[in-house]
């Protein structure tokens, strides 16, 4: 259950409680008026934990998802139908994907001004298609038709476009589940988002708060991925000691903490390599994280483990340890 919990929190609560926002009558004053505020101030806040932990891919982000606010609220005259509008639905999570999985490269160094010639590019490569000479078959293009038609006509977003999202989810997923401390889920989640804005009628101020909310999500990514490299280890995806130093000040009363160490680890790694040795520390602490006797299990360092056992003396944790030996 507490897995669970980490995949969808607090991603899952953000979306829902956006949707009832822009969804509820008695909620449309508050929404109006949070729609003026909320897109800058995750603007600002993504700007600023982008410059200050080096994150660029925030950046290039945020930087799409303000185009793309741009071109649905002031750029486009009739959003629904015009080539901007499905060349704009069609690239958007294309390029998403592209930040989420290339790695940080820095915004304004060589390999990040090349990213912001590219996004320039396609901006212009666009703006030319959507000319009257081109724009009739650049449209067929971007609404062709490949799955039924009457399937997805509660949203004006077409087919290759729909394809084009599915498509990135699947990728995101895939990353996310290799990776699950990356901010990979960040973009996961805000790719619903975007699909959501895309998705949400002209009128009122869904679209600039489903954006936003995207934008918010990802904030929320850095954030908790920062958290985690500080207090989990990425090995064994076990709190580190950091977290262990932090937790013992807050215990009062009595309890115990046991310190487990893997015998001969460094002639096993001599013998068998670091991968295998790495694998050996995931296994030991996935063993240490079902431990019985309600016991926290923290990666202390190398192949050193801590259990603290709260209200609970030696005597009543020697069985469970012992267990855990065997």
């Amino acid at each position: 259950m507490k897995r669970l919990l980490a995949r969808v929190v607090p991603e899952v609560p953000i979306l829902v409680g956006t949707f009832l926002l822009v969804t509820i009558p008695s909620l449309r004053g508050t929404a109006a008026g949070l729609a003026t505020v909320i897109p800058f101030t995750v603007v600002a806040a993504a700007l600023l934990l982008g410059w200050r932990f080096n994150r660029s891919r925030l950046v290039f982000a945020i930087a799409l998802l303000a185009i793309t606010e741009y071109m649905l609220l002031r750029g486009i005259e009739t959003p629904r139908d015009t080539v901007l509008f499905h060349a704009l639905t069609f690239l958007l999570p294309i390029n998403l994907a592209l930040v989420a999985l290339l790695p940080e490269r820095g915004t304004l160094t060589p390999a990040g001004l090349l990213r912001w010639v590219l996004l320039a590019a396609q901006i212009v490569v666009v703006l030319f298609l959507a000319q009257p000479a081109f724009a009739a078959k650049t449209l067929s293009f971007l609404t062709v038709r490949v799955l039924p038609a009457g399937v997805m006509t509660w949203t004006p977003v077409q087919q290759p476009s729909i394809i084009a999202f599915f498509i990135i989810a699947v990728l995101l997923v895939m990353a996310w589940t290799r990776e699950p401390q990356s901010p990979v889920r960040g973009y996961f989640y805000a790719l619903l988002a975007v699909f959501a804005a895309l998705s949400w009628r002209a009128e009122g101020p869904g679209q600039e708060l489903w954006l936003a909310t995207a934008g918010l999500v990802l904030v929320v990514a850095v954030i908790e991925a920062s958290y985690l490299m500080a207090y989990r280890d990425g090995l064994t995806e076990l709190p580190g000691r950091r977290a262990l130093n932090e937790a013992l000040p807050r215990l009062s009363g009595q309890f115990t903490v046991a310190m487990v160490d893997v015998d001969h680890f460094k002639r096993f790694n001599d013998t068998y390599g670091h991968d295998a040795g790495d694998h050996v520390l995931r296994l030991v602490a996935a063993r240490l994280a079902q431990a019985s006797g309600g016991g926290t299990a923290y990666r202390y360092g190398g192949e050193e483990f801590a259990l603290v056992f709260p209200g609970k003396s030696q005597d009543e944790c020697l069985p469970h340890l012992e267990e855990l030996r065997e």
